[in-house]
């Protein structure tokens, strides 16, 4: 059954069909802040927390689902959060188009779909083709935030991690079950609610490693969502 799509009249919400290629996130915003990327924003929970603690910087939230967009907007907008902006859109369409070399200061990945079943891990998100491309956008100290309720996911983050020159682990550990100050979004709560641990990566960019001026690896194209002009 095809899902119904909802019209999002948010100020909040961008079009792709409204943005440059790659996107002045400079004006769009209204001024030069560092730029943060949430991947997989859900209902907004975890940026709208984010984002109120940190004011000085901008936000993006993305998300395939047109849903999860409007319940995104409609809580910033409760919250009267100025400093984030929604779109629907596929993670690695955004980095192709949109974005530029070492354009983002941050980027959150908060329990992505693990895909649990052995013939479909392939198609989970990050993968160390995903994390090389995310190295080539992030900023030298850039920070990458993973968590994952499945043991299985994070561990396989982790190892990828430690074989891509340019990460640096931020923990004392590959993996951390809890990371001091880190919003919980309302999914991870429930999990903690029933004493299921959820499994946290900080690692950043390498400060000495520079990506310019070498062009970016070639994009992989999501396969749930269709690379194309229209995304509303």
């Amino acid at each position: 059954m095809t899902q119904r799509m909802i019209e999002i009249k948010s100020a909040l919400f961008l079009r792709e069909e409204d943005l440059s290629s790659p996107a002045d996130f400079s004006a769009i915003f209204g001024n030069p802040n560092p730029l943060v990327l949430e991947i997989g924003c859900g209902i907004g929970d975890f940026v709208t927390q984010l984002a109120a603690e940190a004011p000085e910087r901008n936000y993006l939230a993305i998300d395939i689902y047109n849903k999860g967009c409007s319940k995104t907007c409609k809580k910033l907008e409760q919250e009267n959060i100025a400093n984030v902006r929604v779109m629907r859109i596929e993670a690695r369409y955004l980095l192709d188009r949109f974005l530029t070399t070492e354009n983002l200061a941050a980027v959150y990945i908060n329990c992505p779909d693990p895909w649990p079943k052995k013939r479909h891990r392939k198609r989970r998100l990050v993968n160390r083709s995903f994390l090389q491309t995310l190295l080539h956008y992030l900023k030298p100290g850039g920070e990458f935030y993973f968590s994952s309720d499945v043991a299985d996911y994070a561990h396989e983050v982790a190892d990828q991690l430690e074989q891509i020159d340019g990460f640096e682990n931020r923990l004392a550990t590959p993996i951390a079950f809890d990371l001091t100050g880190y919003p919980r979004s309302k999914y991870m709560r429930r999990f903690l609610a029933k004493d299921q641990p959820i499994h946290f990566i900080h690692q950043r960019k390498d400060p000495r490693h520079s990506s310019a001026p070498a062009p970016p690896p070639a994009a992989q194209r999501g396969f749930r969502a269709a690379w194309s002009s229209n995304h509303g």
